[in-house]
């Protein structure tokens, strides 16, 4: 990429949608698209992509914001352990302000003194824990495949350095087993993906492959507007034709195998089990645990962590939105009990979530 101009050039996207416009006629039935990414539901609702597109031709946001997909009992759990005593609590700034099931976040325990700090990368926490060798430095690792190979990397540091005082609390999650359960709803009538740029760096275009197999479109798209209109359109070009092979429109970042080097390294520091999504419930192998090399940096084992009793709040629609059968105007909090000033679900926290997007940009 030599200038983001490039990807935003107006006459470019108007040629793209033009060719959406035709490919859309051709087809002459409603089509449906799930952008998975929240960084894409983001740029759609900046650029007002959903309202150039043709009438037949609908986008729906799916799971692809972390912070969203968080499931209420990890929320919980990690404001236990950011209450205990002795101990630095260290997150990403988005897990906030999320709430628990008791409407409480980790900003308010901060505020009544909780030793809770953000940071923008996992890089931070090497020299943290070595600064503080006495304190126990907790990490929530919050995030797909793009933020956990970072997360090893610093966990194979501290093992080699022999750091004691770092552990992590994984809810780290992958997103192909999260979209193969979206095949599977009987409540979606999904016709193709846009799959995440980011993600797919690591772990390539041919981890969708089962998309295409299931006789699905799928396009792998980076995150202008130029990006995601000639996504839509290289997706609507294959359909009701032979899915032979996921396409990818973000081939100046996303090649067909990703990076072996950070999938090695996956492989080496986490192994895979079921975990909780919000929304999606429990998702076989969708979830990054410590593997048994590293189970001594694993904040579960390490700390204490009662049975919590979780639910989610009342009238909140954020499990339904996350999974594309509803959308956020459909939820009677919205933009009234529920605004990014006072979130009553993840959806409006997060600048990737759906809620917050769609209130932010219409």
């Amino acid at each position: 990429m030599r200038y983001i101009d490039e990807y935003r050039d107006p006459h470019l996207a108007r040629g793209l949608l033009d060719r959406i416009a035709q490919r859309a006629a051709g087809i002459g039935r409603p089509v449906t698209i799930m952008e998975v990414c929240g960084s894409h539901t983001q740029a759609i609702g900046r650029y007002g992509i959903r309202a150039l597109l043709p009438p037949n031709i609908r986008l729906i946001s799916g799971p692809g914001c972390p912070v969203c997909v968080t499931s209420v009992r990890d929320v919980d759990t990690a404001l236990h352990l950011a209450g205990l005593p002795n101990l630095a609590f260290v997150v990403f700034g988005d897990m906030m302000r999320v709430p628990g099931t008791k409407g409480g976040t980790l900003q308010q325990l901060r505020a009544a003194g909780a030793d809770i700090r953000i940071v923008p990368s996992p890089l931070d926490l090497l020299p943290m824990a070595e600064a503080e060798p006495d304190r126990e430095i907790v990490f929530m690792g919050i995030g797909f495949e793009t933020t956990a190979p970072t997360v090893a990397s610093v966990l194979r540091t501290a093992r080699q350095k022999g750091i004691a005082n770092l552990s992590v609390l994984s809810v780290h999650k992958l997103v192909p087993p999260a979209l193969r359960a979206l095949l599977e709803d009987p409540a979606l009538a999904l016709d193709g993906f846009l799959c995440p740029g980011h993600v797919s760096v690591i772990i390539g275009s041919k981890a969708y492959d089962f998309l295409t197999e299931a006789g699905r479109g799928a396009v792998v798209t980076g995150f202008e507007p130029v990006d995601i209109l000639e996504g839509i359109w290289m997706l609507l070009e294959g359909l009701d034709g032979p899915k032979r092979e996921v396409a990818i429109q973000y081939g100046r970042a996303v090649r067909p195998e990703g990076n072996p080097r950070a999938a090695a390294l996956m492989s080496e520091v986490f192994k895979t089990g079921d975990a909780e999504w919000r929304g999606l419930g429990k998702i076989k192998d969708s979830g990054l645990f410590l593997s048994s090399g590293y189970e001594g940096f694993d904040a579960r084992r390490r700390f204490p962590i009662p049975d919590l009793p979780s639910a989610e709040a009342n009238g909140c629609a954020c499990g339904e939105i996350l999974r594309g059968i509803r959308e956020p105007a459909d939820c009677p909090l919205f933009g009234q009990a529920c605004t990014p000033a006072r979130p009553v679900g993840p959806c409006m926290v997060s600048s990737e979530g759906t809620c917050a997007a769609r209130y932010r940009y219409g």
